[in-house]
C-alpha cells in the first residue's frame, strides 16, 4: 500500500508510535518533534476515556502511514511493541528507534535502526534532524528504504521461461525463493534460463546458530535449542546446501553472529527466536547473509503449539529454496527440498519434547548422571509415541554410551542387549534413519566386536547422512578402524576432511582426526590436530593422550612425558607415563604408574596394560592379556588393527589370528 493513501487531501500524514509505557518519558521529546514538525502521530496517551483500546489503537495503526517504534530493553520484551513493529513490518512503512541502545529483535535487524540513545530532546539537534529524515524517507519512499521489505511480497516476478515450474513449488514458494533476486529486473528469467549456470556439484554454504529463548523460562532453553538443531538436520539433507555443523566451542564465545559465520566460512546464516507457552508457540526466524548483511528472508510464526512441526517444515523449506535458487532451476530447487523431509519424526509434540529435553542431557556429556536422564527422556517420548524412529535410535546410543562406562560385565552385555534391540527398532519404523544404522554400528562394533555385521550399517549411514558432520564423523572412525583394507583407511582420512571443513570450530571432529592420523602413522598432523581440538576446548579428554602417542613414536619421550601428566584421563594418563618413564630409564616410575594401572582399573583396563606391555617388550605378557580383553568384549580392542602400541606385536601368529576373529 502507498503511503499517500493513509493520508486524506489536506490533512497530514498519520504517524503511529509505538512504545512501552515504562518508557513513556523518553518516548515524549519524539512525540513532541513530530507533532510540531506538523505530523498528525497518535499514541496511547491520546486514547479517551470509555474507548475500545483494541479496536481504536488497531484502527489507527492500520491508516498511519508510518510506524515509528522506540525500541529499548523494555520494549523488546513487550508483546505490544513487536505485534506493532510487525505491522509496520508487513506493511513496509516501518522506522525503527533505539532510546536506550538496546539493538532491535530478531525479524526486524533487516532495518536501518537510528541510535538516539544520546539525543538530550531538543529540537535542533542532530539527533532530532536524523529523526525527522528517517521519517520523510519512509513517507516519501525516498533511496535508503529495503527494496522488499521483509513479511511483504516483492515485485512481481518477470515471466516465466517457457518451462513451467515443478508442482511441488506453490506460487508462495516461488515469491519467497525469489527474495534477493527479484530486486534486480530479470534475475529469476535468466536463473530459470541456465544463464547462472548450475552445476552438480554447486552448494550453497550456511550455518543454523542456536535460535534465542525469550520464553523468560531457562528451563525452556531445551525448546528453543532443538528446534534449531531439528531445522539443521532438515536442511543438511538437502544436496544443494552445504550446511556447517552445530558447536558449542569456547572459539564462539563472546563473537556476534557474523563474525561465528565468517569462522565457519559460510555464506549465510539462518537465526531466530522462540516464545511459548502451554498452548502456542511463536517462532521468529530470519536468514542472513554474512557479507553485508541482507536479510534474505525473515518471518514471524504466531500457532498453536501442535503446529510447530508444519512451522519447522515452512522454514526448511522457505530457505531452502531461497538458496538454491542461486544455483539452481525451479525444478532443480524443488527437487532438492523435497530431499529434506523429516524422517524418522513425530507429530506428538509431548514426544518432541521429550526427545528434545533427552538431546539436551546427551549434549552435555557429562558422564552416566546425565547419559541416564537422557535415557529417561528418550523412554518417554517412545511412551508417547512407540512409533518415533529418532528416539529409539537415540535410546540406543545412551543404552551404549552407559555401557560403555560400566564395569560390571554382566550389566554390560545387558546394556548392549537392549541397545541393540533400540537400534533394530528405529530400523524397522525408519530404514532411511541414519542415526538408527550408526547406533547399531556401534553396538555390533564396540558391543560385539563385530566388525564385519557392523560394516554395511556404517555403509548405510555414510549415504544417509551424507550433509551430517556428526554422522560422517562416526562413520569416517569406524572405517578408520580396519587394517588390511586400504580403502577404507583412505575414505576415512577424505571424509574426516569433509567433516572439518563442515566442522571447524568443533574439538571433538579435530580429536577424530587426530586419531585418525595416529592410525595413519601421520604423527606431525596428529599433533597438529589435537593441539587444534585443545586450543577449541583445553579441557577435551584423550587428546592428549594420543599427542603422547605420537611424540613416543617420533622418540621424544620426554615430550611424551609432558603429554601424558596433563592428560585428563586417568586410565590413559597412567598408561602413556608407564611407557615414557620406562623410555627415560625410569624403571621405579615406570613400575609404580603401571602397578596403579592395574590397581585401579583391573579387568575393565585391559587393553591398555597390553599397550603397555608391548612396548616393554615382552609380547607373551601382552598378547595374553589381549586374549583376556577380547573374552571380555573390550571395546578398546577396536583399536587393535591400527594402533601403533601394538606394533612390536604385528608378526605374531596369535595376533594375526586376533585381528581375523575382529574382523580387522
Amino acid at each position: 500500500m502507498d503511503s499517500g493513501d493513509n493520508t486524506a487531501p489536506g490533512t497530514h500524514p498519520l504517524l503511529f508510535v509505538s512504545y512501552s509505557r515504562k518508557d513513556l518519558e523518553r518516548a515524549r521529546p519524539v512525540i513532541d518533534l513530530l507533532e510540531g514538525s506538523g505530523f498528525e502521530v497518535w499514541w496511547d496517551g491520546r486514547l479517551e476515556g470509555g474507548e475500545n483500546y483494541l479496536q481504536t489503537t488497531e484502527a489507527a495503526l492500520e491508516n498511519a502511514a508510518c510506524v515509528v517504534v522506540l525500541w529499548s530493553a523494555t520494549s523488546v520484551a513487550s508483546h505490544w511493541v513487536r505485534d506493532e513493529a510487525q505491522r509496520g513490518r508487513e506493511r513496509g512503512c516501518l522506522v525503527p528507534l533505539t532510546i536506550d541502545g538496546t539493538m532491535a529483535p530478531l525479524g526486524f535487524r533487516q532495518f536501518q535502526l537510528l541510535d538516539i540513545s544520546g539525543w538530550d530532546g531538543r529540537a535542533e539537534s542532530a539527533e532530532a534532524a536524523r529523526i525527522l529524515v528517517a521519517v520523510r524517507a519512509r513517507l516519501g519512499g525516498e533511496p535508503g528504504a529495503p527494496a522488499i521489505p521483509a513479511g511483504q511480497p516483492p515485485a512481481p516476478l518477470p515471466p516465466a521461461a517457457p518451462t513451467a515450474p515443478s508442482p511441488a513449488l506453490s506460487r508462495r514458494t516461488l515469491v519467497l525463493g525469489g527474495i534477493g533476486l527479484a530486486a534486480v529486473g530479470g534475475g529469476i528469467g535468466a536463473w530459470q534460463t541456465g544463464l547462472f549456470g548450475s552445476p552438480a556439484s554447486a552448494a550453497i554454504s550456511m550455518v543454523v546458530l542456536p535460535f534465542a529463548n525469550e520464553t523468560g523460562d531457562p528451563d525452556k532453553k531445551f525448546f528453543s535449542d532443538g528446534l534449531a538443531r531439528e531445522l539443521r538436520t532438515i536442511l543438511s539433507r538437502n544436496p544443494r546446501l552445504k550446511v556447517a555443523a552445530p558447536t558449542s566451542s569456547s572459539a564462539i564465545a563472546g563473537a556476534d553472529d557474523f563474525e561465528i559465520g565468517r569462522k565457519l566460512g559460510v555464506g549465510s546464516i539462518l537465526r531466530g527466536s522462540v516464545q511459548r507457552d502451554t498452548a502456542r508457540v511463536r517462532v521468529t526466524a530470519e536468514l542472513v547473509a554474512v557479507e553485508g548483511g541482507l536479510v534474505r528472508w525473515a518471518e514471524t510464526y504466531d500457532r498453536a503449539l501442535e503446529d510447530v512441526f508444519a512451522v519447522q517444515s515452512e522454514i526448511a523449506e522457505t530457505v531452502a529454496l531461497s538458496l538454491v535458487a542461486e544455483i539452481a532451476t525451479n525444478r532443480e530447487a524443488a527437487q532438492a527440498a523435497a530431499a529434506q523431509k523429516d524422517i524418522g519424526g513425530t507429530q506428538s509434540v509431548a514426544a518432541y519434547e521429550a526427545f528434545l529435553r533427552g538431546f539436551a542431557l546427551y549434549d552435555l556429556g557429562a558422564g552416566e548422571e546425565t547419559d541416564r536422564a537422557a535415557l529417561a527422556q528418550f523412554d518417554a517420548a517412545i511412551a508417547l509415541d512407540a512409533r518415533y524412529a529418532a528416539a529409539h535410535a537415540m535410546r540406543a546410543t545412551m543404552l551404549s554410551g552407559i555401557a560403555n562406562a560400566a564395569t560390571d560385565q554382566a550389566e554390560v552385555r545387558a546394556l548392549y542387549d537392549q541397545a541393540t534391540g533400540a537400534a533394530e527398532q528405529a530400523i524397522a519404523l525408519e530404514p532411511r534413519l541414519a542415526q538408527g544404522h550408526i547406533a547399531l554400528g556401534f553396538v555390533l562394533s564396540n558391543g560385539q566386536l563385530n566388525r564385519r555385521a557392523a560394516l554395511p550399517h556404517y555403509q548405510a549411514a555414510e549415504k544417509l547422512a551424507a550433509g551430517d558432520a556428526d554422522g560422517l564423523r562416526a562413520v569416517a572412525t569406524f572405517y578408520s578402524y580396519g587394517t588390511g583394507q586400504a580403502a577404507e583407511r583412505e575414505r576415512a582420512r577424505q571424509m574426516i576432511g569433509e567433516v572439518l571443513e563442515r566442522d571447524p570450530l568443533n574439538a571433538r571432529a579435530f580429536r577424530s582426526a587426530g586419531n585418525i592420523a595416529l592410525f595413519g602413522r601421520d604423527y606431525a598432523a596428529v599433533i597438529e590436530h589435537m593441539e587444534r581440538a585443545l586450543a577449541l576446548n583445553p579441557s577435551l579428554a584423550s587428546a592428549q593422550f594420543a599427542i603422547a602417542i605420537a611424540r613416543l613414536m617420533q622418540g621424544d619421550a620426554a615430550a611424551a612425558l609432558l603429554a601424558a601428566k596433563v592428560e585428563r584421563v586417568p586410565i590413559f594418563q597412567l598408561t602413556a607415563r608407564a611407557i615414557a618413564h620406562a623410555r627415560l630409564g625410569d624403571a621405579a616410575a615406570a613400575d609404580a604408574a603401571f602397578a596403579r594401572l592395574v590397581a585401579d582399573y583391573g579387568d575393565a583396563g585391559l587393553y591398555q596394560q597390553a599397550q603397555v606391555q608391548a612396548q616393554r617388550a615382552a609380547p607373551p605378557v601382552a598378547l595374553a592379556l589381549l586374549e583376556k580383553a577380547y573374552a571380555a568384549r573390550d571395546p578398546g580392542l577396536l583399536w587393535t588393527g591400527n594402533d601403533p602400541m601394538l606394533d612390536p606385536l604385528r608378526a605374531e601368529a596369535r595376533f594375526k589370528d586376533l585381528l581375523s576373529r575382529l574382523g580387522s
